[in-house]
């Protein structure tokens, strides 16, 4: 494939062209399972290519966190030397979103059972807006006191990382009749007509009901957000 302007060959099709600086393609996507991702490139409806990375998972402690974060990059560089206006993203959810945080581009989620299909139906719809803060600044609220300690912390913290996260607002604390000793455990419930939705930390008989503002505008959209949050949560030990 030559570049759509200048017409230098291109190392691979849809690569972004380094000599008049164009890019040629308008979006990638990537499925991802945990031994291996396909990255395909769409320019406009258009399939022009497609990289499989591979992987073999280690089973190590430490080495199976090289290997795993090794692998994410070389996704995230395939994705990288397109520069697409748009990233479309299907399958593991910790590959992707471990490559999503090895890259500066928003990735907008599309069905797993045909992610092809799915983004070129959705090319033209805008993704979600990504909020560029720190997240100890989207936490603020009446209520300072949160429950389950260091754990109910990284929670929250955990949730206001999102890129699709505003603004985490912890709520009042109401504590059950009766004690326990089960651990500190978090979870994102539905979303709002807004797109907004609550996260309940439960520490013993006490919960705690906090209020997450994202980026989504309906409830179609804000569900998606809450599968990312809970699985993000999951992942820290805390679903």
């Amino acid at each position: 494939m030559d570049c759509r302007r200048c017409e230098t060959p291109l190392e691979r099709p849809g690569d972004y062209c380094l000599t008049c600086h164009t890019a040629n393609c308008d979006a990638v996507v990537v499925d991802c399972a945990r031994e291996r991702a396909t990255v395909t490139v769409l320019d406009g409806e258009e399939v022009v290519g497609e990289t499989t990375v591979t992987t073999v998972p280690d089973d190590g402690e430490e080495t199976g966190v090289v290997e795993f974060r090794n692998f994410a990059g070389r996704v995230a560089d395939e994705i990288r030397r397109k520069r697409p206006e748009t990233v479309y993203a299907a399958g593991d959810r910790a590959v992707v979103r471990e490559t999503r945080a090895q890259l500066h581009h928003e990735f907008y989620r599309v069905d797993d059972e045909d992610p092809v299909a799915a983004a070129i139906g959705g090319l033209g719809e805008s993704g979600l807006d990504v909020v560029d803060l720190a997240p100890r600044e989207k936490i603020g609220g009446a209520h300072s006191t949160l429950i389950g300690g260091r754990t109910g912390q990284t929670a929250i913290r955990t949730v206001a990382e999102h890129p699709h996260v505003k603004k985490v607002i912890p709520g009042p604390i109401e504590a059950g009749g009766s004690s326990s000793q089960a651990s500190v455990g978090a979870k994102v419930t539905r979303a709002d007509g807004n797109g907004n939705v609550r996260m309940l930390i439960r520490d013993g008989s006490s919960v705690q009901e906090n209020r997450v503002v994202t980026t989504a505008g309906d409830r179609e959209m804000g569900e998606r957000v809450r599968e990312d949050l809970n699985e993000a949560l999951t992942t820290a030990d805390l679903g």
